[in-house]
């Protein structure tokens, strides 16, 4: 019933879209199965949070002393994964979807996340995604730099490019519509430091993830910046076809954005100083989908 919302929302998932709340919007088409497909793995319910779990105030987990919504530097425990690609299988329901990446290098100074989507099997012939996101950020402060996105969903096809002007202390947005023909320009002010919906998958590694706790910080994806609140739930254990991961849950939300009052994302990351993103779901009102690590390339 929802395969074309759950394809559209496969890159809004595998690039933290949803973390900010700013995912498109979705539609309906008919449903079918892919028969040669091999899921990637089979979703467990969707989770809910930790009975009893108290959050620390954002105050104390931003390390912000005023209390304002702040990115923090990481701490020396945490290093880029630089030159590693994780390889996801996205499956909805118990139908396979698509495969994601997202892929950290070096840019001279800079650090480059690359981060793609794209539908598979049948899903592919329902409703075609094809999603390319590429951010810069310093790796010293967190600060992000730039965000392009390269959008094909159905017939939609948009370039966007986003610039962090720090001196100006705005967000700069050049945006396209490939399919229509026009564009616009538009100024936001960023309020600061900020990261983008690609790096924050990184930067909320960094963070120190007691369970329990809500790390709040600051995120811009064009726009206005939106304050985005990181509840810290659980540690679970997670199987995936990568291996078996001794994980912390995480669930992100935002005040505002169109994810609100529309559904939950958690992500998982393991419980070690890699802290790999493991998996990730978002439960909405049509259906359940689960991104599932398969592999980490190295190269």
């Amino acid at each position: 019933m929802r395969m074309h919302s759950a394809t559209k929302y496969l890159s809004a998932l595998a690039l933290s879209l949803c973390l900010a709340g700013v995912a498109p919007s979705a539609q309906t088409p008919p449903e079918q199965r892919s028969k040669k497909a091999k899921p990637a793995a089979t979703p467990a319910p969707t989770p809910s949070p930790t009975p009893g779990a108290t959050p620390a105030s954002p105050q104390e987990s931003t390390g912000s002393a005023a209390g304002k919504p702040s990115i923090k530097k990481p701490g020396s425990q945490y290093h880029l994964p630089v030159g590693q690609t994780y390889v996801y299988g996205a499956v909805w329901r118990v139908f396979n979807a698509g495969i994601a990446t997202l892929r950290m290098e070096h840019a001279g100074p800079e650090g480059r996340v690359v981060g793609t989507a794209d539908a598979t099997g049948t899903v592919a012939v329902l409703y075609h995604v094809q999603d390319r996101y590429e951010s810069f950020l310093d790796p010293a402060t967190f600060c992000s730099r730039s965000l392009s996105k390269h959008i094909e969903e159905g017939f939609r096809r948009v370039q966007a490019d986003i610039t962090f002007d720090y001196e100006k202390n705005k967000a700069l947005l050049e945006q396209k519509n490939l399919a229509k023909k026009d564009s616009k320009q538009e100024e936001h002010p960023l309020g600061g430091c900020v990261t983008d919906v690609l790096s924050a998958l990184y930067y909320v590694a960094s963070l120190p993830l007691q369970t329990g706790s809500t790390y709040t910080f600051p995120l811009n994806d064009g726009g206005d910046t939106l304050t985005v609140n990181l509840h810290v739930e659980a540690r679970e254990q997670i199987k995936t076809p990568a291996g078996t991961f001794n994980t912390i849950r995480v669930q992100p939300e935002t005040p505002t954005g169109l994810l609100k009052n529309k559904g939950k994302i958690w992500i998982w990351y393991s419980d070690d100083a890699a802290r790999i993103p493991v998996q990730a779901r978002a439960h909405m009102y049509w259906g359940t989908l689960t991104l599932t690590l398969q592999r980490i390339d190295r190269k």
